[in-house]
């Protein structure tokens, strides 16, 4: 694909030209190394950290450096930071901005511990403090800065487009919007409508997210805001295929079928084993469970072998459970 067939993130020299307009959101727990390199081969044009948190960057917390680690394999890759204070990002931006491809900046996450931090999705209340934000980052680095939002913070709020503004004005490449209130959480559905909204009024590319499940839900994604790219979340847990699927539908191309259960079985013994060579057998298999029941959803029999899935300890074992 010709470079200007791609969806361009940034300008000039700091541009990144991902092959596709699919792009694998962020998620805390899922989205890891081992995660992120199998998400690339199936077509994700972009993919992102897991959440990292700017003060703990500052303060050298172990654990935060554990989320930054990844491979050439994932790359082009977004860290994706979140937090309130302008120069602490701004500063764990310019130590990071050499090892990744972008800045992503979460002003959207609905959890409450981030939140009755005054991070995360309690930004959209101070549109002044998200123009601070994005514009201290942009000035200390030159690769592309992104943002993810939410529709508003409470369910009654449609503050995403305000808060857009003030993203582009502080010099933000591109928004993520995301149709939901931070109070729905995940539950209810995406509206589109407020995506629209936010595309026609920014002049940067806006990525639509939510409820993205299939090729069918990304073309009316597509067509009924006019986005230039789309995001997939949850919907990618255990389901990789759906980028190509998605990849295929956005150019006119027959859908691939979902696979057989042999493809999904390997599949899954293949991510658990590059957790184990990233994180050691013991705590690999530990986070491997929820992966585990993702990939085996409608699965015949998965019910009966939830139990013993979930308290699987070795590699050898869950190959012994899947054997059949």
């Amino acid at each position: 694909m010709e470079n200007k067939e791609r969806f361009v993130i940034g300008k000039g020299a700091c541009a990144v030209y991902p092959e596709s307009r699919v792009l694998a959101a962020p998620m805390a727990g899922v989205t890891d190394s081992g995660y992120r390199r199998i998400l690339r081969s199936f077509g994700a044009a972009l993919t992102y950290t897991e959440m990292v948190s700017a003060k703990g960057f500052h303060y050298r917390n172990e654990n935060t450096r554990f989320l930054l680690e990844h491979t050439p394999e994932e790359e082009p890759i977004f860290v994706q930071l979140f937090g309130s204070d302008p120069e602490i990002l701004k500063e764990a931006a310019m130590m990071l901005e050499k090892d990744f491809a972008g800045i992503d900046i979460n002003m959207g996450c609905p959890a409450p511990k981030i939140v009755s931090n005054h991070e995360g999705s309690a930004l959209m209340d101070r549109p002044e403090l998200v123009y601070d934000i994005v514009r201290a980052v942009r000035s200390g680095v030159s690769v592309p800065v992104t943002v993810k939002i939410r529709k508003g913070r409470r369910n009654e709020d449609n503050q995403a487009v305000e808060i857009a503004l003030a993203a582009e004005e502080g010099g933000a490449d591109a928004v993520t919007v995301h149709g939901r209130s931070a109070e729905q959480m995940y539950s209810g559905s995406c509206d589109l409508s407020v995506i629209r909204q936010v595309k026609e009024k920014l002049r940067i590319p806006v990525i639509g997210n939510g409820d993205i499940r299939d090729a069918a839900s990304a073309l009316r994604m597509m067509e009924e805001t006019g986005c230039d790219a789309v995001m997939v979340g949850r919907a990618c847990q255990g389901n990789p295929w759906v980028f190509r699927q998605i990849a295929c539908a956005l150019k006119g191309e027959e859908i691939p079928p979902m696979p057989g259960w042999e493809e999904i079985r390997d599949l899954c013994l293949y991510h658990a084993e590059l957790e184990v060579q990233h994180k050691g057998e013991y705590t690999a298999m530990r986070e491997m469970r929820p992966h585990i029941m993702s990939y085996l959803k409608g699965q015949k029999d998965a019910s009966r072998k939830k139990r013993a899935l979930m308290q699987v300890q070795t590699l050898d074992e869950l190959k012994e459970l899947l054997s059949d």
